[in-house]
């Protein structure tokens, strides 16, 4: 048998071999234990319906003496006929021009007139070293105030503060007005009690 034949038989016979090869691989292959699953998201229909929700919102701008709010939630949603807005998990990130921070976290709130409304127990930390709780925190959208009314209990470089007012401003301003100072400052007021810790 010369080479000719060989090569000529070899070309027959390794494409049919490949073919054997490839078909027992595809009958003999086991199947998966379980069969795949398509994931779904597990919501109640009927309730996104009837209430429905915005998933992951943001919403950024700047007030008209030039601080920056950058406010996410987990969800939000219209809560009554007067447009009123409600958010879960809220972070609001405040930035003044003369470079104080401040970070406000919070289990829910109401956004209504200008004015975020964070609820259910909220906590700032500002860049300066600031850490403040309490029940409530507001925030205005249209110039850079946040106040608390309800309490408020402040960590400080210092010490500790309690008070029953806060609010954070521009120097020289008071509530409803702007401030026409460059810097920002804390103030407390209402039975305020200071521990200090040198």
């Amino acid at each position: 048998m010369n080479r000719t034949r060989v090569v000529r038989w070899l070309r027959v016979l390794l494409p049919l071999l490949a073919l054997a090869i490839l078909s027992t691989m595809f009958l003999f292959s086991r199947k998966p234990a379980t069969e795949p699953q398509i994931p779904y998201a597990e919501v109640d229909a009927e309730q996104m319906a009837r209430e429905p929700r915005i998933v992951a919102p943001r919403f950024s701008g700047v007030t008209s003496d030039g601080a920056e709010l950058l406010l996410r939630a987990r969800d939000a949603a219209l809560t009554d006929a007067d447009g009123r807005e409600s958010a879960r998990d809220l972070q609001l990130t405040w930035r003044r021009p003369d470079g104080l921070e401040a970070e406000l976290t919070a289990p829910d709130a109401r956004v209504a007139e200008g004015v975020i409304g964070l609820r259910g127990g909220v906590r700032m930390a500002t860049s300066s070293g600031w850490t403040l709780e309490a029940p409530q925190i507001d925030a205005a959208t249209d110039r850079s105030l946040i106040a608390a009314r309800d309490g408020v209990s402040a960590a400080a470089p210092f010490g500790r503060i309690t008070a029953q007012e806060m609010q954070l401003l521009p120097q020289g301003g008071v509530e409803g007005e702007a401030g026409t100072g460059g810097s920002t400052v804390l103030n407390f007021s209402g039975g305020v009690r200071l521990i200090y810790q040198p």
